[in-house]
Order: structure tokens, then sequence, then C-alpha cells
């Protein structure tokens, strides 16, 4: 059997610039983890997330480093002896014994290097040098040639997390490490070398798919490879002169893995083990989970163009989804733990599908097995965003077994749905100017998009659909971001215009489109500190990465909300806004299920204590967005939308079962007053459905539409109508009562509205930066009651839930202006 020795204790790290002030000669350095991590552990640098310290550590990525332990081992007589790294970043060379082993220029690849004679008795040394990937990047843009990059730095060169160098949403902070295991491992005869499982359907039993590689040492031993799965086990005999198999297993009739929205995810163990037949020695063994169901992805023409559709046990999906950034610039830091916790988050907030974006990284296996276990469906994103990357040598090749190293890795995963090629590289050469920049015959990644990878996923991974990019409209010969077909981004919304003008577009899937807001106040305070603190303030500032983006979300107020007049307002009203503008697209898309199957919001996480598209931000703390998503996902869904010249109720039924029960309707003054009411004793909404109920006439026309609302119900879904935007409705300023009482593990926060309140949210975060509340954007009629659950430590009594800091609504922001 395999000898595994793990290599992550007694490092240390050196910095290659003998004339930086400051430093030690030895750094105590924590594998995985990267240099900014040690140096910030040692105290030796201010914490990069914090105020403007960002910029103080430029030159941490533009220096040259080197990583040293001692282990103790010896040579095996008869065996290879190998050390694996299963991630360096980036720029490597590697060293046992004073003696170089191998180079590394691939942060998303796993190296293998063969030291059965470099191995000595006793302590040996091991060396990682890693030089600045900005020194490496100008080398290569010599041997290149320039290529657009949307953003700075040369990710497009190598092959390195890109948003490393900055994005419209972190910071720049170049980094360099082993952010992932190192290990030395001693075998003989034979081991398991590249393994490719997948599971399918094949009627209703499951189908098992094995492709075994072997690596073999000396003469190379007959052996057997044996795969068991639930009560079916498979033997399969490998010759003394061959090093592949592949085989099939059929398990009867297992139960199906479903999104969680849908159903349940059985997990059943494959154990494969390689055994030498002369002596039944277990050589290598390896086990995985999986799931059986069936999957396609439906691009075929029809009357409104051509579908984006994804198919799983042959039911047709609305995919509610979130797209998925490192969740740490550091991503050694994020434990098995932090990945739970956030895709159970996701899941609470009824998305069910990340899509892991482009410019960052495959993630750990800890991702994708807590995906399965969750229901949580994956478009992973090949690692090309938002620039033109060479398909020359030597980029080609790394781009080719870093590809080969993933869908292999990858592909046994049920919640994996899609390989994507890139994000936003086909759109941006059509439509961005990259055109004129790019010289006749000089490449910028098409044909890693429309060539190598689909003709590497058709090898690999069949089972799994490919597609070229998102955008993409499925052809060369249409624009890449049309409504009509394929996936789209909207992006013109949040640059340009208002939210309102994402009734404008009917996509057929819309896998990117977001809306900026602050991180939850609780993270400001921890991150910044500014006195005073205004959304201009040093710190504050500093933590927009986007081009113009405050000015944006002002300008995006226009028309809905007042222009907030201190700090407070600003906070809660673009954090409102944004909520709002989310919503508001989702439920547009989703009300039009028939053209439309899926919505993948940007984005869902952070990865640094920041203003951004985010739902959750960097400390795990709920925006207002997040409850949005919650509301807008939910799998039965009413809302009103206009329809010709008139106003539907529509139903949306994403459960299994068929959704029927009385719709009634009220249109009233804010005071209350009933102006006019219908009831329909029986609307039914079939599952994976939409069905519009238009309202009656004197339902939609309002008397005084300043001062009135249209309310729909159906059981316990409630929707709203407003005739103008808040600016100009006739908001009273909140007049409420609130009673606080303890409950098991914090407290329950009851208001009762003694008159009309919209969007009424308690930021638990106020009362105590690790508070939870279980809702927010709650509307109440006058009369009504609405209890908060706040989860907490801190004691809390009534005086402490203050109106207009811990107790927002819109009321507060537009009442007496």
């Amino acid at each position: 059997m395999i000898e595994k020795t793990t290599l992550n204790s007694g490092w240390t790290l050196h910095c290659n610039d003998t004339g930086r002030p400051g430093l030690p000669e030895s750094i105590p350095a924590t594998v995985p983890g990267c240099v900014h991590l040690d140096l910030l552990a040692s105290r030796l640098i201010p914490d990069p997330y914090i105020d403007v310290n960002e910029i103080t550590n430029d030159w941490i990525g533009k220096t040259d480093w080197t990583y040293r332990c001692t282990f103790e081992a010896a040579p095996e007589d008869g065996k290879i002896q190998e050390l694996i790294f299963d991630g360096l970043d980036t720029i490597a060379v590697i060293a046992l014994n004073g003696e170089e082993i191998g180079r590394s220029f691939n942060m998303h690849r796993t190296n293998r290097f063969d030291v059965s004679g470099l191995l000595k008795t006793g302590a040996n040394e091991l060396t990682v040098t890693f030089r600045s990937a900005y020194a490496y990047g100008a080398e290569m843009e010599n041997h290149y040639g320039y290529r657009p990059n949307n953003y700075p730095g040369p990710g497009n060169l190598m092959r390195k997390m890109a948003c490393n160098f900055g994005w419209d949403w972190g910071p720049t902070l170049v980094t360099a490490g082993l952010w992932k295991p190192v290990r030395l491992e001693s075998w003989d005869r034979a081991r398991l070398g590249e393994i490719r499982v997948s599971a399918s359907l094949a009627g209703g039993d499951g189908l098992v798919k094995v492709h075994a590689r072997l690596a073999r040492h000396g003469e190379g031993a007959a052996c057997r490879l044996t795969a068991t799965i639930g009560d079916v086990t498979k033997t399969v005999a490998i010759g003394a002169g061959e090093d592949e198999v592949s085989f099939e297993l059929t398990l009867p009739s297992p139960q199906l893995w479903w999104p969680h929205h849908l159903g349940a995810q059985p997990l059943y163990s494959l154990t494969l083990e390689l055994v030498d037949d002369a002596s039944g020695d277990l050589l290598d063994a390896d086990e995985r989970e999986l799931g059986f169901r069936s999957l396609r992805l439906d691009t075929s023409a029809d009357a409104h163009g051509s579908a984006f559709t994804f198919v799983i046990n042959d039911v047709p999906l609305f995919i509610a989804g979130a797209n998925w950034i490192p969740d740490d610039c550091f991503p050694s830091r994020v434990t098995a733990e932090r990945y739970g916790a956030r895709i159970e988050e996701a899941k609470a907030a009824n998305i069910h599908m990340l899509r892991v974006w482009g410019g960052g990284i495959f993630e750990r296996d800890e991702f994708y097995e807590a995906c399965d276990r969750m229901g949580m469906l994956v478009w992973q994103d090949f690692l090309f965003a938002c620039a033109a990357y060479p398909e020359e040598e030597p980029l080609r090749s790394e781009v080719e077994a870093e590809v080969r190293d993933n869908v292999v890795r990858l592909m046994p995963h049920a919640s994996l749905i899609l390989w994507n090629g890139n994000n936003e590289n086909i759109w941006g050469f059509d439509e961005w100017g990259w055109r004129p920049i790019i010289k006749p015959g000089e490449s910028w990644g098409l044909g890693y998009y429309l060539d190598l990878l689909p003709r590497l996923c058709a090898e690999l991974d069949r089972d799994r659909p490919y597609y070229p990019g998102s955008p993409y409209s499925g052809s060369m010969e249409i624009e890449p971001n049309a409504d009509a077909h394929g996936c789209k981004h909207i992006w013109d919304v949040w640059n340009d215009v208002g939210y309102e003008v994402y009734r404008n577009y009917i996509p057929r899937f819309c896998s990117e489109f977001g809306w900026q807001a602050p991180a939850a106040w609780a993270t400001i305070a921890e991150s910044v500190h500014d006195t005073p603190l205004t959304p201009q303030s040093n710190g504050v500032f500093h933590h927009q990465k986007a081009t113009q983006g405050n000015d944006k979300l002002i300008r995006g107020l226009a028309g809905h909300l007042p222009e907030p007049r201190t700090m407070d307002d600003w906070h809660f009203a673009t954090q409102l806004n944004q909520a709002r503008a989310i919503r508001f697209g989702i439920e547009h898309m989703r009300s039009h299920r028939e053209i439309c199957r899926g919505a993948v919001v940007w984005q869902f996480n952070d990865c640094w204590p920041v203003t951004s598209w985010a739902a959750l931000d960097s400390a795990g703390r709920r925006k207002p967005l997040w409850y949005a998503l919650k509301a807008a996902y939910d799998p039965r869904l009413l809302t009103i939308q206009p329809r010709g010249d008139g106003l539907s109720a529509v139903a949306v039924n994403e459960r299994t079962l068929f959704w029927r029960a009385k719709i009634s309707g009220r249109r009233l003054t804010l005071d209350g007053t009933v102006l006019g009411e219908f009831e329909f004793w029986r609307l039914l909404c079939d599952r994976f459905a939409a069905k519009e109920f238009p309202l009656p006439e004197d339902i939609v026309r309002p008397g005084l539409p300043n001062e009135e609302v249209i309310v729909v119900e159906m059981l316990d879904r409630r929707a709203f109508h407003y005739f103008v935007e808040d600016i100009a409705l006739a908001l009273p300023a909140p007049r409420l009562s609130v009673d606080v009482a303890a409950i098991n593990g914090g407290y329950a926060v009851k208001v009762r509205a003694d008159n009309f309140l919209k969007d009424l949210c308690l930021m638990a975060d106020r009362l105590d930066p690790d508070a939870v509340v279980d809702t927010m954007l709650v509307t109440l009629l006058p009369g009504e009651n609405h209890v908060f659950s706040v989860t907490t430590g801190k004691t809390i009594v009534a005086e402490d839930i203050t109106i207009g800091t811990v107790l927002r609504s819109a009321n507060d922001l537009v009442a007496g202006r």
C-alpha cells in the first residue's frame, strides 16, 4: 500500500530581496498558506483588509520568496518515492538537498516529482522558490505580445488566479506560496494514476463508468482492480504489460440525486482496490461518493430563438442561481467548515446553483463535496475571464494539463452540471474594442473555447455538457449577448441605467446581472476606522473597487429613493436599493418562465470587506439582498407584473406538486381604506409552470397613485404593487410599537404597525456583530404585526430597537422629504 507522509509543518519563509528592511532572515511559515499570511502572522505587515493597508503590501507580489523545510526520510530500494504538491502559487522552482527537481508555472495543477534517487537517510532539505508573478508576466508579454485585459496585471499571461491582480470587487494582493498540501509518497509495483469516474442513469439503473490508468515501477506485475458500490462488485484483470483499463458497473434502481428544492441527495460510496495478482498485496485504493441523476442542456431551436435549459432527471428546471468568487483573497484560509457554512447560506436563500466564476480558482474538493451533500448544483467555468489569452506555448500546454487535472478530479460530483469555456471573453472580443488591438492571425483564446476545451471534455467527461462561454449565443454567427439565444449577461442596468430596465429583457438564461451595495455595518466598522465615516472617506472609498461605483450607487437611487443625507441613510438606502433591484429583475424573469430558464445573480459572496454586488459579505453577514433572494427565489412565487396595458398576478411554481388556491386582492389607500377588491376561488398553477391572472380593471386603475397600493394574496404568499416610486409615494413617518421577548437562542422582536410600513428591516448587526435575523424587507398594513427572530448571545431590550438605526424602513428615508 502507498505510504504517505504529510509535509505541512516545519516550514520557514525567506525574502530573496536581501535589501528589504525590517524583515528577519527566517519567518515561520504555514503550509498550506501564502506569503501574505506568514508575514501577517509574524506581525511584519498590517492587515491588508483593514483601512487602506492594501497599498502598503504591493511590494510583496513584486518580490521573490523561498520556502524551506527539513524532513526526515530515507531511500527505499525497489520503491518509487515522489514529492506531491497539490498547489503551487505560481512560478516555482523546487529543489531537494540543493538539487533542482522541477519547476511549476501553474497555480491550478498538481505537481508530482520522482525523488527516488535524491533522498538521503536522515534530514532532507526541501526548498520552493517563488518568482514574482509580475516579473514573469513582463517576460511573457515580451514573448507573446500584448493581449487586452479588462483588469491590471498579467493574469491572462499565466495560469494564476486572475483576481489576485485586482478586480472591481477585489484588492490587488498578488500571492505566492504553497496554497495546498505537500506530501511524500512511497510505493512499489503499481499505483492508481488517473482515475476517471462518472455516474449516470441507464433507464432505472445506475451506470458507473471507470477508467483507470496505472503508474508502474519495475517489470510491471499483473494486477486486478476491484470496484464496489452498494451490493455490486466487479473485478477486472490488468496484465503485466498493461497500464489502462475501462469497465462499467450497473447498480440496480438507485435512489435519484436531486437539487435540494426538488428532492433528496442520496450518495453511494464507490471503492477501488488495486491488488497484486501474485501476492495478493493491496497496492493502492480510492474511494469517492457518487450520486445518480440524468443531465442534459437543451439548446434546441424554438419559437423564441434557441433554448438554454438544464434538464435533470427529465425535469426542465428554472435555475435559481448566484455567482461564486473565491471566498478569500488567500484561498488556503477557507476551511471545509467555511465552505459548508457559505453553501448552507446559499441554500437557505433558496439558491440551488452556484456558478464558480472563471477569474478565480477550481475550488478545493471540500466545496464540491459539500454541494453534493446539500443538493447545490455547480456550474464550473474554466479559468479564463475578461481578457484575451495567448494560445501559443508554453501557455497552451499548461492550459491542457490544468484542464485534464481538474476535469478528472471533479467529474465524479453529482452537483457539477456544466463546464463553461470562459467568462465574457467572446463578448469582449466582439464588443469591447479588442478587434483592432489584436493583430490579424494573433490568438486571443477562441481556439481554447471552440476547440481544445470541448475536445478535452469530450475525451474525459462525455456525460456532462460543455458550453463555450458566458455570455454566448451558441454560434459565432450570432452576437454573443443576444436575448434570444444561449446565456446572457445584463450589465447596462447597473452601469448606465436604472433597474426598471430589467423589464426590457427576456433572456433565455441570465448568467450574470447584479447591483451594488456596501457590506453590513458591523463589517465596515471592523475594517474601516475613518473619522468621520462617510461614503467618500478614505477607507470607505478604498473599499469600493468599481469604477465610479459610489456615483452609480447614488445615480441608481434616482427616481426610486431620495438622495441620503447621512452615512446611516446612505448605508441603508443603497442596501435597500440593491435588494429591490435584484428582486425586481428576478421576479420579472421568473414571470416569463416559458422563455427564460435561469437567473444567476452576480454575486453571492465576497473575498474581503468591500462595497460590492454580493448578498453575503466577507464576514458571512447577510445584506438585505440575501433576504430579497430568499423571497424572489422562493419555489412558490407570487408577483404582480405589467401585461399589455394592465397588470397580472403571476404565480410561479417550482415545486413537484401543483399549487391550487384562492387568490384575492385589494386596492387600498396607505391608511388601509379598501377602494376595490376581488376574489377568485381557485387559481391552479401546475408544477414547473407560471400562471397569469389578469387583475380587474377597478384594481389596476388608481384614483390617487401616490397614496394607493395593490395587495394580492394566495395562501401564505403576498405581493404588492405601487403606482409610483417611493420618492413620490406618500409614505408616513413610521409609527410602531416594539416588544422584545427572550426565546431559545435569542429574542423575538414583535413589531406592531400603527401605519403603513414598507420594507421594514431589523439590522441585527447594529445590536450585536454576531447576531442574525430571520427576516427582512417586511411590508405591514396598518394594524398588522411581524415577529423578527434574532439569534444572539447578547442581552436585548425594547429600548435597543431604535428607529432609524436598528429598525429601518423605506418610510424613514422618504417621510417628510
